[in-house]
């Protein structure tokens, strides 16, 4: 399963082949849009960036949990999370590109 990791400079280097700017400015408007949606999310507002994902902050409440090696009970006190909603667009490209993937796949096996 091991594959790449997109990295901000990949990213900037994207920006810089497909807009034409300079990689310099590349970078800086990738570390932008970044600083913009981190910024936005520590507010607690909701990030939504059509047919990609939607990102919220939510507030957990206090509860109870079990250490799993010890069985005892310990409480877990509140606090906010992020959350990470992909949208219907992007789970059907990864199941579209799952299912072509593992068509390939069952060829070569049936081809050896």
């Amino acid at each position: 399963m091991g594959g790449k990791t997109v990295t901000r400079a990949d990213l900037a280097e994207s920006v810089f082949r497909k807009v034409g700017l300079s990689r310099t400015e590349s970078a800086a408007l990738v570390e932008m849009v970044i600083e913009e949606v981190c910024n936005a999310i520590v507010r607690g507002e909701t990030v939504k960036l059509s047919s990609f994902a939607t990102f919220q902050v939510r507030d957990k409440n206090e509860r109870v949990g079990r250490n799993p090696k010890t069985g005892e009970e310990v409480p877990i006190s509140p606090r906010r999370v992020m959350t990470f909603k992909a949208s219907n667009v992007l789970k059907q490209r990864v199941l579209k590109s799952h299912l072509t993937r593992q068509g390939r796949e069952k060829a070569v096996r049936t081809a050896v």
